[in-house]
């Protein structure tokens, strides 16, 4: 395994690699070409050839790759052996939903606590999960050492939020509200903005034909 860097837009799709393998796996697939990836997963067989280099050499020219290996190497890279916990700040309408959801497709990933401010919910369990009050963060994120959080608070709640978590030690955060958190170098931000993604859409639809793909920025 290499430690060399690989391009987000090649992170990104990792686990989109390692979902259909498992699916190959399951229907006794024992090899797969490049070209057979590319059309079920709607990834084009260069990027998907080149995004592999990255780890060396993985396949055989004219053989394909072999599913089972394949799919034990990504199971390597993304630490599915290993359980992750994450908490979730902010039980809102949204934070409901991904309680109820909770990784139930991923079985390396669980959200194990919970935290809001509304005492109706506070010190109840919600979807299986436990509710803390806010004031409960530091001690519990700390005890259950947790050090990656889901954040859907309000947008003007989110980087006084930020701050705590930064402060506590919390190193990456899952960031569902329009704001941009400013966070050291240390801490990684994702951002889920449902709504940018769903006015992109409209925009594909509005400009591109049914066949036509936008070109990906690596």
């Amino acid at each position: 395994m290499t430690d060399r860097k690989i391009p987000r837009a090649t992170a990104k799709r990792l686990p989109i690699y390692y979902r259909y393998l498992n699916i190959l796996l399951n229907s006794n697939k024992q090899r797969v070409s490049s070209t057979e990836l590319s059309e079920a997963i709607q990834v084009d067989s260069a990027t998907i050839r080149r995004d592999f280099s990255y780890f060396g050499e993985l396949g055989k020219r004219g053989y394909g790759y072999d599913v089972k290996d394949l799919l034990n190497f990504f199971k390597d890279i993304l630490n599915q052996d290993k359980l992750t916990n994450v908490a979730l700040v902010g039980v809102g309408n949204l934070g409901h939903a991904l309680l109820h959801f909770n990784f139930h497709q991923n079985g390396n990933m669980r959200i194990s606590a919970a935290f809001d401010v509304n005492k109706d919910i506070i010190n109840t369990v919600q979807s299986g999960v436990p509710v803390y009050a806010m004031e409960d963060m530091n001690k519990q994120l700390r005890e259950q050492q947790i050090d990656v959080v889901i954040l859907t608070v309000p947008s003007e709640k989110a980087q006084n939020v930020t701050d705590q978590l930064v402060e506590i030690g919390i190193r990456g955060i899952l960031n569902f509200t329009p704001l941009r958190l400013a966070v050291p170098s240390n801490v990684r931000v994702q951002n889920v903005d449902l709504t940018n993604e769903l006015q992109t859409l409209i925009y594909f639809i509005d400009h591109y034909g049914p066949t036509e793909e936008p070109k990906d920025e690596e």
